[in-house]
């Protein structure tokens, strides 16, 4: 197994840099403290969803009786309800009443690191694909090592990129924000549709020959 391929096929599918704008939405509100906070647990999410795909998830996805295509459903699901919030330039998520401001920022920067940041944004069904396929290409434990590895490398590359994220967007400012939020959010609907039909066409082939 080429060694570099699975590190350049990682980098290009998460893109840590192109999910900058979305962090930016759905963090807009939030406090420096917060922001940092979330970025910490963004990174660990991503690391861990790659190490655990390329150890385990094969065997995980069988223990749940779930198919990459139902995941490939769902997480295209969530995006299209989260790119429906950003046409609107609407914060993502509403917080719940019931809870204090700092219960609410703890919640809201916790949530939105892993949801939707990390899954699926970040390390969707094309990443634990990816890994999977990857992991069992792999004869040696040192290998398996490796990929995990590269976990590291991609966790701090999106620390590094949403790090940088504050400073884009003092550059926009307010007005920039809301127009590049209702541009990703158009673009983001474009993806949520992309990853909703190619999930049902691999639950239900029979929608392929209608579709061509």
């Amino acid at each position: 197994m080429d060694l570099l391929k699975p590190l350049i096929a990682l980098l290009a599918i998460v893109n840590p840099i192109g999910v900058v704008p979305f962090f930016i939405h759905f963090t807009q509100a939030f406090s420096p403290e917060q922001r940092r906070r979330t970025i910490r647990i963004s990174a660990f999410s991503t690391f861990v969803v790659i190490a655990v795909s390329a150890l385990a998830g094969l065997k995980i996805i069988e223990f749940f009786g779930i198919s990459l295509a139902s995941f490939q459903v769902g997480g295209g699901a969530l995006l299209l309800i989260s790119a429906l919030s950003m046409l609107n330039a609407q914060p993502a998520e509403s917080k719940p009443s019931d809870l204090t401001e700092g219960e609410e920022k703890l919640d809201a920067g916790a949530s939105i690191a892993v949801v939707p940041l990390t899954i699926p944004l970040l390390t969707g069904p094309a990443t634990i694909s990816t890994m999977i396929i990857y992991a069992e290409q792999t004869r040696q434990l040192w290998q398996i090592g490796v990929l995990v590895g590269y976990g590291v490398v991609i966790a701090v590359v999106t620390f590094i990129a949403f790090s940088a994220s504050g400073r884009i967007a003092r550059v926009l400012g307010r007005t920039g924000i809301n127009v590049m939020t209702r541009l990703m959010g158009l673009i983001l609907a474009a993806m949520a549709v992309e990853l909703l039909a190619d999930g049902l066409v691999k639950l239900f082939p029979v929608l392929a020959s209608h579709v061509n």
